[in-house]
């Protein structure tokens, strides 16, 4: 699952510095990931959808797939700030990730389907997925995960551009990507 990266010492909007802060200082008490997540998420939820957030490039999409835009990764690798922007019909693979992750919808909504792994009956077999929950998150809506049991596919169902901020506790810009594993085992629908 390839998307196009673009991170180059972006310009910054004083919105976008002042959520940086925010997300250092949740990120800089050094609590476990799923406290982490849940502090991060009180501090992205304030900024979703206000138009000063992002620069007119960090909102364009990428007509082929969506596209990820690496707003911020802090220089310890702590954690990064990426917004996604997702055309319509565009959609992820069934993945997981390599850390724990926060995500906020800036602007539209996103479809969620969620999956929990079934291990092989057999030894040598293959597991498969199984659907938990499927979500529509719409904007200003905050969720936050952290690995084991992050299995899911995100899409865009609507007419219209989603855009969504994700934060993850890795080096985004380092790694290219937070997906730690693409599943293509069978899946309930």
């Amino acid at each position: 699952m390839t998307t196009p990266t673009t991170y180059r010492a972006a310009r910054t909007t004083e919105r976008l510095a002042a959520l940086v802060a925010d997300v250092r200082e949740a990120v800089g008490r050094g609590l476990p990931p799923d406290l982490t997540a849940y502090l991060v998420g009180e501090r992205l939820a304030p900024h979703l959808g206000a138009a000063d957030l992002l620069t007119a490039e960090q909102c364009e999409g990428d007509p082929d797939r969506y596209r990820q835009h690496v707003l911020h990764a802090e220089s310890d690798g702590s954690f990064s700030i990426v917004a996604l922007v997702w055309l319509p019909g565009q959609r992820t693979s069934v993945h997981d990730h390599v850390s724990w992750c926060v995500t906020g919808v800036h602007e539209g909504e996103e479809h969620e389907r969620r999956y929990r792994l079934v291990p092989a009956a057999e030894p040598g077999g293959s597991g498969r997925l199984v659907a938990t929950e499927d979500v529509v998150n719409p904007r200003g809506s905050v969720c936050g995960f952290a690995p084991p049991g992050d299995i899911h596919r995100v899409w865009n169902a609507c007419g219209t551009r989603a855009i969504s901020l994700h934060v993850y506790g890795a080096d985004i810009a380092r790694l290219g990507s937070s997906v730690r594993r693409v599943y293509e085992l069978p899946a309930d629908r």
